[in-house]
C-alpha cells in the first residue's frame, strides 16, 4: 500500500532507540498480519461508539468502562470476569494481542496497563493508533468479527508492582521520590479540574501533589505522525527537562489514571524504567481527600 503523499513519514520503530521496541508494532506490520490467527487486534477508544463506525479489519472491541471496571466498586473487574472477556474475544495463551485506539492510543495503553496487572503477556501497541491507520488510507470495516473462543488463563491481579494507592503516594511523598503529573498545565496549576473541552468536574480542589513535575502525557507523541517520539527525544523530555532517572522509583498520575497509563508505558517500555507505578486514584481521589497536601504555583 502507498501512503498519501502529504503524510509525514516516520522513522522505523527499531531505529528509535527504545529499550523494548517489541512492545510496539507498526501499521505496516498490522496490515501484514490481518489474517494471522495468532494475532488479535483489539480497539479500545475513549469514544465508545467509534468502533462501530469502522475499525481495522478483524479487530474486536474492548470497552474500557464495562469490560475493565467493576460496576460497583471503584476498582477493576476480577480475574474470572476478565478471563471470560478475553476468551470471548478469541484470545488464547499463544495469541499476540495488539491494542490500538483513538487519542494517540490513550485508552489502548490504559488497557495494556490493566492487562499487565493480571499478568497477561504478548501485548503490543500499534504505533500511531487509529488515527495513523486512517490517515494512511487503510481499510476500515464495520462488520463485527466472530473469532473462535480462546483459552487464555489469567492470573490473580497483582497490585504491588505497577499500581500505586494513596498510601503509597503519601510514603513516596515523604521519601521525596519523583512524581509525574501528566495532566494539562491548567490542571496542574489548579485552574481547571479536567482538561479543556471536558466537564470541569471530578474533584473539590485543584492543584497538584507537592513536588510533582508536570509533563503532559501527549508530549511523548509526535503530533504530525501520531507515533511515539524517539528514545532520545523522550529522554530529553523526562530526564533533561524534569530530572527523572531510571534508577529512581517513579509514580505517575492524572485524573483517573488513564492518561498516566500512557506515560507509564513510555517510561517502562520505551525508556526501560523498571520501577514505575501508575496511581489510578489520581486527582479524582487526591483532590477530594480530607487534609491531603496540595500545591499550587
Amino acid at each position: 500500500m502507498t501512503a498519501p503523499d502529504t503524510l509525514a513519514p516516520v522513522t522505523p520503530i527499531e531505529r528509535r532507540g527504545y529499550a523494548h521496541p517489541d512492545a510496539l508494532v507498526s501499521t505496516d506490520w498490522v496490515a501484514e498480519h490481518l489474517a494471522d490467527p495468532k494475532v488479535r487486534l483489539v480497539e479500545c477508544d475513549e469514544d465508545l461508539l467509534l468502533y462501530d463506525t469502522g475499525h481495522v479489519p478483524g479487530a474486536v472491541k474492548l470497552d474500557w468502562v464495562n469490560d475493565l471496571n467493576d460496576t460497583m466498586l471503584r476498582d477493576f473487574v476480577g480475574r474470572e470476569r476478565l478471563e471470560a472477556m478475553l476468551r470471548a474475544r478469541g484470545i488464547s495463551a499463544d495469541t499476540t494481542v495488539v491494542l490500538y485506539g483513538d487519542k494517540n492510543n490513550w485508552w489502548a495503553t490504559y488497557a495494556f496497563w490493566v492487562l499487565r496487572l493480571f499478568g497477561v503477556e504478548r501485548l503490543r501497541i500499534m504505533d500511531g493508533g487509529r488515527q495513523r491507520w486512517v490517515e494512511e488510507g487503510r481499510q476500515l470495516e464495520t462488520a463485527v468479527p466472530a473469532h473462535p473462543k480462546g483459552d487464555i488463563r489469567v492470573e490473580e491481579r497483582d497490585d504491588t508492582r505497577i499500581r500505586a494507592f494513596r498510601e503509597d503516594v503519601l510514603e513516596h511523598l515523604m521519601r521525596e521520590r519523583p512524581l509525574v503529573d501528566v495532566r494539562s498545565p491548567e490542571e496542574f496549576r489548579g485552574e481547571r479540574l479536567h482538561m479543556a473541552d471536558y466537564p470541569n468536574e471530578g474533584a473539590l480542589r485543584g492543584g497538584h501533589i507537592p513536588g510533582a513535575r508536570n509533563v503532559p502525557w501527549a508530549r511523548a507523541v509526535d503530533p504530525d505522525t501520531h507515533v511515539f517520539r524517539s528514545a532520545q527525544e523522550l529522554r530529553t523530555l523526562y530526564e533533561g527537562e524534569q530530572g527523572l532517572s531510571v534508577t529512581k522509583e517513579t509514580i505517575v498520575y492524572c485524573r483517573i489514571g488513564e492518561r498516566s497509563s500512557h506515560t507509564w508505558f513510555v517510561l517502562t517500555y520505551l525508556l526501560g524504567y523498571d520501577r514505575v507505578r501508575n496511581y489510578d486514584g489520581s486527582w479524582t481521589e487526591w483532590g477530594n481527600l480530607v487534609r491531603a497536601p496540595i500545591e499550587r504555583p
